[in-house]
């Protein structure tokens, strides 16, 4: 068995896994937003039956949606066991093979976290459990895009940059910390979801035509009221609102701070360098993710609007990890370029007496 770490055709499988991750990521959205999570009411088997099995005939309604996403979460699971495979036959770098390792446990436990969503919804569990699930997703998604990127022939002959100094440390540290406040925010929208209330706020840019709506017993009462009788929506509650308004302030600051990046970035690496255009993505991303958040409150949670916010959060959240991920690795080249000369003048050879440096003595 040959191991190398040049293998084109595992990288081209490991973005198709990626590529089946996203539609799944997007497939859960329009689960969750569509309110069928529990249209199949049991696990690992539908109504009884073997799900590959189960007849096309009785794909209506919800159950088409959640059956359809059993399948695909199966579909992706074979892909994530392939790839794991592939990787520690054909791979030679020990910390991809256990990467690949690491997929693999991961996507089992996604599983049996959707199952056991299912299972033990009669016990109450169902939301906090999808909660879960939702943002093992999102995390699941960026190891498989790591791993899609660690296998390309890009990122083994990286350029290194000039990351060395403390300035351009302060870069990588702002790209890591404004994707960890993505990643905070889709947990946010993922609990949103799962609340299962409809809008908790209807409009936008006001909130009950205020900067701050009135979360106060008789106000929510009011707004309960007014939700019952105009669009027949499950109560809300102070919290909920409390959510949605938290969920808008963060938007604005990863706005904030993606904005921050890209100008440090242009001002530090110029607009050629491969991490500005990465940062420039970056920003597209989260422009068009504001965006249909806008459009998901003013089409009434509309489930098409709905799901493409789901998708462009994920690849928000996986643009800035690779971002990081490649500012890391740039700092971590740069700084072995500036370490291993000084290695090399502190040999024992450099102290060995030679008749070039007698003469240079004398």
């Amino acid at each position: 068995m040959t191991r190398s770490t040049d293998n084109p055709w595992l990288s081209r499988f490991a973005l198709l896994t990626a590529a089946a991750t996203l539609f799944l990521v997007g497939l859960g959205g329009v689960v969750t937003s569509k309110g069928v999570g529990m249209a199949v009411p049991d696990w690992p088997n539908t109504f009884g039956q073997n799900p590959f099995f189960f007849p096309f005939s009785k794909w209506v309604g919800g159950v088409f949606y959640e059956h359809s996403h059993r399948l695909v979460a199966s579909g992706v699971g074979l892909l994530t066991t392939m790839l794991a495979a592939w990787l520690w036959l054909k791979e030679s770098r020990p910390w991809l093979r256990g990467l690949g390792i690491i997929a693999f446990f991961a996507v089992v436990l996604q599983g049996i976290l959707g199952g056991l969503r299912v299972v033990l919804d009669k016990h109450g569990l169902g939301t906090e459990l999808g909660i879960f699930h939702a943002t093992i997703a999102q995390l699941f998604f960026v190891l498989i895009c790591s791993i899609a990127l660690f296998a390309t022939r890009w990122w083994q002959s990286l350029p290194p940059e000039q990351l060395g100094s403390s300035k351009h440390s302060r870069l990588r540290h702002c790209f890591l910390l404004t994707t960890l406040l993505i990643l905070g925010q889709l947990i946010l929208g993922a609990t949103m979801r799962h609340q299962h209330a409809g809008l908790a706020i209807p409009d936008f840019p006001l909130a009950y035509g205020k900067i701050w709506p009135a979360v106060d017993a008789d106000s929510v009462a009011a707004y309960n009221q007014n939700r019952m009788e105009v669009q027949a929506y499950n109560p809300i509650t102070a919290f909920q609102i409390g959510l949605q308004m938290t969920h808008r302030i963060v938007a604005g600051l990863i706005l904030f701070a993606v904005v921050l990046s890209v100008r440090q970035a242009e001002r530090q690496l110029g607009w050629k360098n491969p991490l500005v255009r990465l940062s420039l993505v970056w920003l597209g991303l989260v422009a068009i993710q504001i965006a249909l958040g806008v459009a998901t409150i003013w089409s009434g949670k509309k489930v098409d609007v709905t799901t493409a916010h789901v998708a462009v959060g994920a690849l928000s959240l996986v643009n800035g990890a690779l971002l990081t991920i490649v500012a890391f690795r740039c700092f971590r080249i740069a700084r072995e370029q500036v370490v291993s000369p000084v290695t090399r003048c502190a040999s024992p050879a450099d102290f060995t007496p030679t008749p070039s440096r007698v003469a240079q003595l004398r």
